[in-house]
């Protein structure tokens, strides 16, 4: 069996680690009402699971993850060769090289996302029995956005970051960044804040506001596009526009806007 390397022990264990630092960090904006698309009361009266059960699941879904990395590395006998080769071009050439596959491991990463998770809520089966327990979260927090089912968990984020791995020929080292970054990307669409000065929501049109919009009941068939781009449902026409607005009460509501 392969000897792990350090590069290769960051790819399996830093998404995870900074998963919850990062949630850590937003739970710290938690007192900032103004800036919520949902009132702490709603998110302790609206989700259908308690956090202790949101983190035990997400704990053990990150132990699949890892698990399955692991084995990645494992099968992936060019991982240390394909790293070598990319050290011994030129700087800029390397640079230009890893920012190719960065990007288009973000295009294959949103393409099997967007699919699978589309056809988990048109089969009626495996959304009553698996991707119904993500919509368990009506209102969106940090540390939520890796609940799931153990096979929803598997097939459509594990599995969507094996094929983008793979196909984009990333190194390990590229890899780390790409990993952690979709991450923080997809604790960004789940936790409930529309801070005015986030990066996220300047580069991106899939941000908080829109991935809350596919959480809301009227919402569910509509927004399927995750974590980076929201070009399959402007494409395919499951793309729902919507608005921000202040709530009368205080903090801010992600709208649907109709047609």
């Amino acid at each position: 069996m392969k000897l792990i390397e350090s590069d290769e022990l960051l790819v399996v264990f830093g998404p995870i680690a900074v998963y919850w630092i990062y949630s850590g960090i937003y739970e710290w904006f938690s007192c900032m009402e103004k800036y919520r698309l949902h009132s702490k009361k709603e998110e302790d009266n609206m989700n259908l699971v308690s956090k202790r059960d949101v983190m035990i699941c997400v704990l053990f879904q990150q132990a699949i993850q890892a698990s399955s990395t692991f084995l990645l590395i494992q099968i992936d006998g060019n991982s240390s060769s394909s790293s070598s080769n990319t050290n011994k071009v030129v700087p800029e050439l390397a640079f230009v090289i890893c920012s190719a596959r960065f990007i288009i491991a973000m295009f294959i990463f949103d393409t099997w996302q967007y699919f699978v998770h589309r056809y988990m809520h048109s089969n009626r089966y495996l959304y009553r029995h698996v991707h119904s327990w993500h919509h368990r979260i009506v209102a969106p927090y940090p540390f939520a956005a890796q609940y799931n089912h153990p096979i929803d968990g598997i097939v459509t984020e594990t599995l969507a970051g094996a094929v983008a791995f793979f196909i984009s020929g990333m190194t390990p080292g590229t890899s780390i960044i790409f990993f952690i970054f979709a991450t923080i990307k997809g604790i960004d669409d789940h936790c409930g804040f529309m801070l005015p000065w986030n990066p996220f929501h300047v580069f991106f049109g899939n941000n908080t506001a829109y991935h809350d919009i596919h959480h809301q009941v009227k919402g569910h068939k509509y927004n399927f596009s995750q974590p980076f781009f929201v070009h399959w449902d402007k494409i395919l026409g499951t793309y729902k526009p919507f608005t921000v607005e202040r709530r009368e009460d205080g903090g801010l509501e992600a709208r649907i806007i109709k047609s």
